[in-house]
């Protein structure tokens, strides 16, 4: 086996593709954004997400345009130019 075909096997698999939609909720407030980047930092601290958020939150008294994040509790964006579809009641 080579480097290649070693790294092509056991290196992490992003969740998220570069300037994904997404959103979650940091406390009470909802925020979206678009994902930088999805990589493992170290094994200890797992997978995290770096967002450029579409609007500032503040955070401890500071206002910050991006996120560093878990997966958790993140989700990506439907898309809301496709029109809905029609629900049939049964009577």
């Amino acid at each position: 086996m080579n480097l290649a075909d070693y790294f092509e096997k056991n290196r992490y698999k992003p969740v998220y593709e570069f300037m994904a939609r997404v959103t979650g909720m940091h406390g009470k407030i909802r925020w979206v954004g678009s994902v930088g980047n999805d990589t493992l930092i170290s094994d200890q601290t797992g997978p995290m997400l770096h967002i450029h958020l579409d609007l500032p939150l503040k955070i401890d008294g500071k206002y910050t345009d991006h996120l560093f994040t878990k997966h958790k509790g993140v989700k990506r964006l439907i898309n809301f130019d496709e029109e809905p579809t029609k629900k049939v009641s049964k009577r």
